[in-house]
């Protein structure tokens, strides 16, 4: 039996290779490389554009509200008003930093605030007030001071369990020495550093010198407290006596590591 011809065998030997793909030239793949940046680039462009557009542009990401927490003197109301937030302007556009700023400068009451933008409509500010911890007199009225030795209000009455301030130091060399402010932030130091109780109960811290402070309290009692070192360590001295000795009537911790008690 004959075998297979030549032109028989060809054809199998085609049908078993496989197919080549089409010749693709450099040139065109360059180009097709080319397109699909252009086409990520104007995709990405687009994107951008939508984002800018929707956070400025459009009215879905607008200031509509302003909500504030942390006041306890001042309302919510004025400090509001201080800070006369741009309602109605895209949420992304406030200027948060100059909000603050302009509630500091408008009420020094407050010692800081942080601004904190509420998406996707409100800003809410966190506000902390200023707290005295001493009273200047000022005719018949007072100046609060903070623990910084910030008077930071004038007020009509004086604020419940905040102690005034009594400088007695005319013809004292600390006065031309150290001046009046200095003075002032020692009796500031002072202040701060009283027990919570001790505190609420003194009304008057008398200054005398820089190294002279006395306490007056309620009940007739006094507190020679001397300088304002070592504070932290004349308030535990101070709570201890007072615990040991509660009817007595004078406490000296000027020199803490030798306090004395009398009765009078």
């Amino acid at each position: 039996m004959a075998g297979p011809t030549t032109v028989q065998r060809g054809e199998a030997e085609r049908a078993d290779t496989p197919a080549r793909p089409p010749h693709i030239e450099p040139g065109g793949r360059r180009l097709t490389g080319r397109l699909r940046l252009i086409l990520i680039a104007a995709g990405a462009v687009l994107v951008a554009g939508a984002a800018v557009w929707v956070l400025y542009g459009s009215s879905w990401l607008r200031l509509e509200r302003v909500t504030t927490t942390g006041t306890d003197v001042l309302t919510r109301s004025e400090v509001e008003a201080a800070a006369a937030a741009p309602v109605g302007s895209p949420l992304a556009s406030v200027d948060t930093d100059a909000l603050a700023d302009r509630l500091r400068q408008k009420l020094p009451r407050i010692d800081s605030v942080d601004v904190v933008r509420s998406w996707p409509h409100g800003v809410s500010l966190r506000v902390t007030e200023r707290k005295p911890v001493l009273l200047v007199e000022k005719g018949e009225k007072f100046i609060e001071v903070d623990a910084k030795g910030v008077r930071f209000a004038t007020v009509d009455e004086a604020p419940p369990h905040v102690p005034v301030l009594q400088l007695s130091a005319d013809r004292s060399p600390s006065l031309r020495r150290f001046g009046g402010d200095r003075l002032l932030r020692e009796a500031v130091r002072v202040a701060g550093d009283l027990p919570g109780k001790v505190a609420g109960e003194t009304r008057t811290v008398r200054v005398t010198s820089y190294d002279s402070a006395v306490l007056e309290l309620t009940r007739g009692r006094t507190v020679m407290w001397g300088s304002s070192e070592e504070g932290a360590v004349k308030a535990r001295v101070l709570t201890a006596l007072m615990k040991a000795s509660p009817k007595a009537g004078h406490f000296d911790v000027s020199a803490p590591t030798a306090p004395a008690v009398s009765k009078s």
